[in-house]
């Protein structure tokens, strides 16, 4: 079995565009999680209030939030994102390395 996976360019590209079209769809979400902590409606007894302040909490300003999950999402999507980037430049960088070795060796074998 072996111990790294092989990921070709093209298919590093395509992972990437996955995640930006991941990130953009998430940070449409957090723009609307801005205003999930402005909770109207629910009247003007004690209870009602109670009630509000709840789902504002639950919308943003805590770290169990949704805002809040949302930009943790959109971090850690950001980094998975950059990671594939520079592993895929890293890959280019180290399969054209490894090609031109292969082919100097190949045509000095060859003589």
């Amino acid at each position: 079995m072996a111990d790294f996976v092989r990921l070709d360019p093209p298919v590093i590209g395509e992972i990437v565009a996955i995640c930006n079209t991941m990130l953009a769809e998430l940070v449409a979400a957090s723009e609307i999680g801005d205003r999930l902590s402005q909770t109207h409606g629910f009247g003007d007894f004690e209870s009602a209030k109670q009630l509000a302040a709840g789902y504002a909490r639950k919308g943003a300003g805590t770290p169990e939030s949704a805002r809040e999950r949302i930009d943790q999402f959109i971090e850690n999507l950001t980094a998975l994102r950059d990671a594939f980037s520079s592993g895929g430049a890293d890959f280019l960088d180290a399969n054209s390395e490894w090609a031109q070795r292969l082919n100097t060796m190949g045509t000095e074998s060859a003589f």
